[in-house]
């Protein structure tokens, strides 16, 4: 019988994290009073530095229920490093990894469906949102705009997938081979290989307490994304440079024509326009050189992920 692990990032989640425990332990609860996982199963709650009563609140609970376990990261590691965290320590325990985020917006109802598809054979299934329904306009528009813009760069990723995913102990064993420091790791999971199956979930409203991913957030997380699995922006800023330098050819022949022709008048509002256009996109590209120059500054120093100040095993 298979040992399933659920592991749950949380940031400042004590709002939500009661409901949280009642409803993952039901859920565990089903799976090994079915046979479908094992009593060593376990739910492994990742603090990822909260400043709130979370780790508090996670350490209570690994005393008084029996399912749960914690991890306490030493600071703010950032979500994607919380996820990795608690991969790599289940791993160790676990045939196979479920992991989700504790505000409850992941439809905790299918996770049968991911133990199901994993019995298939499958090494990573995929939570995958059936609509976006519930998001605003904005943000329904600048997600099917980013998972376009993805794919135009080469990049594979599965859409309107997060990391709601289960990942079998190969699967995760196989990721921990991956050295970059800069983490995407919904990107990095086409990587790995493998087989994969798909799961589709409504997402709800979050239960309790504030998001942690603000626009802010999001827009810096969406150009990691693109800065860490595609070099088409600097490609693109070749192509932007040669057509500059094309243009700026003819123009130069055209003023040059001009002049021996008798036909030059002044152009204060021409020069001026043509100033600022090409200082815009020489900072513009400036700009992207130096998101890839600030990646290749992290990758050399290769800095952990994270470091556990404490681990609540069973």
């Amino acid at each position: 019988m298979n040992t399933i692990y659920f592991v749950v990032p949380c940031y400042n989640e004590e709002a939500v994290l009661s409901e949280t425990v009642k409803i993952l332990n039901g859920q565990l609860g089903a799976l090994i009073s079915g046979g479908h996982a094992s009593a060593e199963s376990r739910i492994l709650f990742v603090d990822d530095g909260s400043r709130d009563r979370t780790w508090e609140l996670i350490s209570s609970y690994s005393e008084s229920e029996t399912y749960i376990c914690g991890l306490k990261l030493s600071r703010n590691c950032g979500h994607q490093n919380a996820v990795l965290a608690g991969l790599m320590t289940a791993k160790d325990f676990a045939d196979a990894i479920i992991s989700l985020d504790a505000d409850l917006q992941d439809d905790t109802a299918v996770i049968p469906q991911f133990v199901e598809k994993f019995e298939e054979g499958n090494d990573i299934v995929y939570g995958v949102r059936k609509s976006r329904t519930t998001d605003t306009f904005f943000k329904r528009g600048t997600a099917h705009g980013f998972y376009k813009l993805m794919s135009m760069m080469g990049v594979e990723l599965v859409a309107d997938h997060a990391d709601y995913r289960l990942m079998s102990k190969r699967a995760v064993e196989s990721l921990s081979q991956f050295r970059e420091v800069n983490l995407f790791l919904r990107g990095m999971m086409p990587l790995i290989g493998f087989k994969t199956a798909n799961v589709y979930y409504e997402r709800h409203e979050r239960f309790a307490g504030e998001s942690k991913y603000p626009l802010k957030k999001m827009i810096a997380f969406a150009i990691d994304g693109i800065t860490s699995f595609s070099t088409l922006p600097l490609r693109i800023i070749t192509g932007a440079g040669a057509t500059v330098l094309l243009i700026s050819v003819v123009i130069l022949i055209y003023a040059l024509v001009a002049k021996l022709t008798g036909g030059t008048q002044a152009g204060w509002a021409s020069i001026v326009g043509s100033i600022w256009l090409i200082g815009g996109i020489q900072l513009l590209c400036a700009g992207i050189c130096g998101e890839y120059i600030g990646k290749i500054y992290r990758e050399v120093k290769a800095r952990p992920h994270y470091i556990i100040e404490h681990f609540l095993g069973k």
